[in-house]
């Protein structure tokens, strides 16, 4: 029952977002938007009958356009509050959503639902050019034939050159047999031949740099995947770390160059992640501990 003198109390005015009692409401506001939006797109394909995809038609797709997204602090100020990197990842795998459906869409030329999807990306594409710094770029062969590639891993850091090994002319001049002198034929069969490379560390040869056998397997193991083995001469520069380091970045240095010199192994040398740096490092020691895992022995008294 209304008590006596309730009238004459101010009408409280209701929030206009349902998020505005939440600290975050303009971060909430935009998710669900983002999100009514992704459902609408997501709606409009199955209406059409383009999801859910069969597994070859999806592989059939062509491939998705890499887009650079606002920074975090780019699209905390475009939503009007300080995004943590949880939250600015939710946001992005939301628009990532939306780049796939609008492959589908443009592939089966639904030109209409296309355009719609690029004018929401097109709000949250980052137009700045510092934020395209971080953008992969395509290594290319310089004049000479010659791949340039940087490995990693660890603390080192391996510069590599790699050029194709040259095969030796017909028109060079051999010693003339006695057969071949006397004008008959040479008995035995001419002797194929067995292509040589080069593989040089900081100007000195691989068993040399490299006296355990682990580490020289390490580095020719990228070759012996792409079947390329004595097919390149290898030219390295390494810096930082120790022999396990060096060649792991090394081997990471030669899987990158073997991309640009055929595509074809490259494809080869993705699926095993040969060209994905290894992101294992060492782990730190712990405070009142000798080392990172490693604990003293306990002492009762």
């Amino acid at each position: 029952m209304p008590k006596e003198g309730d009238d004459d109390l101010p009408v409280k005015d209701y929030p206009d977002t349902p998020t505005f009692y939440t600290t975050r409401s303009d971060y909430y506001d935009n998710m669900v938007q983002l999100e009514k939006g992704v459902n609408q797109v997501h709606a409009a394909l199955k209406a059409v009958n383009l999801l859910p995809l069969p597994k070859f038609a999806r592989e059939s797709l062509p491939k998705k356009q890499h887009i650079r997204w606002k920074s975090n602090s780019a699209m905390s100020a475009h939503i009007g509050f300080k995004l943590s990197v949880t939250r600015y990842n939710k946001v992005t795998a939301l628009l990532n959503k939306l780049v796939d459906y609008h492959n589908i869409a443009s592939a089966a030329g639904v030109s209409q639902l296309a355009n719609s999807i690029m004018e929401i990306m097109d709000i949250f594409k980052s137009h700045n050019a510092d934020d395209m710094r971080g953008e992969r770029k395509n290594t290319k062969l310089d004049e000479y034939g010659r791949s340039y590639t940087v490995g990693k891993r660890k603390s080192s850091a391996v510069r590599v050159w790699m050029i194709p090994v040259r095969e030796p002319s017909q028109s060079m001049s051999t010693p003339d047999s006695p057969e071949a002198l006397l004008g008959l034929d040479p008995t035995s069969p001419p002797t194929p031949h067995i292509p040589m490379s080069t593989v040089l560390i900081n100007n000195i040869p691989l068993n040399e740099y490299f006296p355990i056998p682990a580490d020289r397997e390490r580095v020719m193991y990228p070759l012996k995947v792409a079947g390329m083995l004595g097919k390149y001469n290898v030219f390295a520069l390494a810096r930082g770390g120790g022999t396990s380091g060096q060649s792991g970045a090394l081997a990471h240095g030669i899987a990158k160059s073997l991309v640009v010199h055929d595509p074809v192994a490259g494809k080869l040398l993705r699926r095993m992640r040969l060209t994905r740096r290894d992101p294992r490092m060492v782990e730190r020691k712990k405070t009142n501990q000798p080392k990172a895992r490693k604990n003293y022995t306990w002492v009762k008294r």
